[in-house]
């Protein structure tokens, strides 16, 4: 415990001290609706770490990780509409009677189980990422071109969920907060504070996760593949395998993001999938910090926390602090808010003030000096 601290690490263990004593309080002292908003923005943490997975640690900036986030949330969406549909005409969700549709389309069908849809809430985001991801990766499209060709998949999707009014309700999307779970409103309070905690315990176990990744050697390969490539390459790795699998995992991460969002917010829609959203994401990682995992949780928390308190006080002015904010990390915090704790930032603050740190030297000559020429 001594050389943690020594190693300044003591911020970092008082930090997770914090956060889970504030997870563990929040249901008792939150009213509903700020205890809804806290649960919908660690939702978004998960798919900030997916993106701190990426980014931080492989140098891939994707700009598209809204369609994966939507994917997530329109299988959980599809499944509680089904599931409530058993009483109306037909069986099917209300919406379709608006379009003229009185036969369930083959791909509703999956979603009656339950099974099936816990599965194709990460594994769907997931598949799409990797197919996506080997396609783009095998000609060794990376940098910006990268990041281009993500924000144009997006836009692509935008699209084309926005026109589906007969199969997926269009621009209007599929409300959750009104069907049944359980034998429960799924926007009840019960519910909502069981769905907290279920975020709760999800954002914990991400974290462990992708921790457990990065430790190893494979988290030595992805900080090589964003290093140096080539020079990786050169070494005999196949850098392609490599990024394919790590964005499949922020695809599934962020699949599951996107589904807790969805039966905390009581809708899904195509606005998940808007450009805007999926570079919020990123602001929320580089705010943190990048490659740091628990500064992409703080990030989102933190940002979405702000934008709800400025937006219900200024609505009109959230845009302009958030463009700020990004601008002052990238030129004065460039490694987020942790990487500053983490590197010299602390020290250097303190030399500023005139407290010089003490260091030390090794061998400490005081002592292992005299000991050398003791008889």
């Amino acid at each position: 415990m001594f050389e943690a601290f020594q190693q300044r690490r003591w911020p970092l263990v008082l930090l997770w001290v914090v956060i889970i004593a504030a997870i563990v309080a929040a249901p008792s002292v939150l009213p509903v609706f700020r205890l809804n908003l806290l649960g919908r923005f660690l939702a978004l943490s998960i798919v900030a770490l997916g993106i701190d997975l990426i980014w931080g640690f492989t140098g891939l900036l994707s700009l598209g990780q809204g369609i994966f986030f939507a994917l997530g949330g329109y299988a959980a969406a599809m499944y509680l509409q089904l599931n409530s549909s058993a009483d109306l005409p037909n069986g099917i969700p209300e919406f379709f009677s608006l379009y003229g549709v009185d036969r369930l389309p083959a791909f509703w069908e999956p979603f009656h189980s339950p099974l099936v849809t816990l599965i194709a809430i990460w594994l769907i985001p997931a598949v799409l990422a990797a197919l996506l991801g080997n396609l783009v990766f095998r000609n060794r499209i990376k940098g910006v071109y990268f990041s281009i060709l993500t924000q144009a998949a997006l836009l692509v999707f935008f699209n084309f969920f926005n026109g589906q009014q007969k199969l997926i309700n269009g621009t209007n999307g599929l409300k959750t907060d009104v069907t049944q779970l359980f034998g429960q409103m799924v926007g009840s309070p019960e519910m909502q504070r069981g769905f907290f905690w279920l975020t709760a315990v999800v954002v914990i176990l991400a974290w462990l996760f992708l921790r457990w990744v990065v430790r190893g050697r494979f988290g030595d390969v992805l900080i090589a593949i964003r290093d140096d490539e080539p020079r990786l390459r050169f070494a005999g790795y196949n850098p392609t395998l490599f990024k394919t699998i790590v964005f499949a995992m922020a695809g599934g991460l962020a699949g599951i993001g996107g589904a807790l969002y969805t039966v905390q917010s009581g809708i899904v829609s195509p606005q998940y999938m808007t450009v805007p959203f999926s570079i919020e994401m990123v602001i929320w990682v580089a705010v943190g910090g990048r490659g740091t995992l628990v500064g992409a949780i703080l990030g989102a928390v933190a940002i979405n926390y702000a934008k709800s308190l400025v937006s219900e006080a200024l609505p009109q002015s959230w845009l302009f602090i958030q463009g700020g904010l990004f601008i002052l990390v990238v030129t004065a915090l460039p490694e987020g808010v942790i990487g500053w704790f983490r590197g010299e930032g602390p020290s250097n603050w303190l030399n500023r003030l005139g407290i010089a740190r003490h260091s030390t030297t090794y061998p400490r000559l005081d002592q292992e000096g005299q000991e050398e020429v003791q008889p």
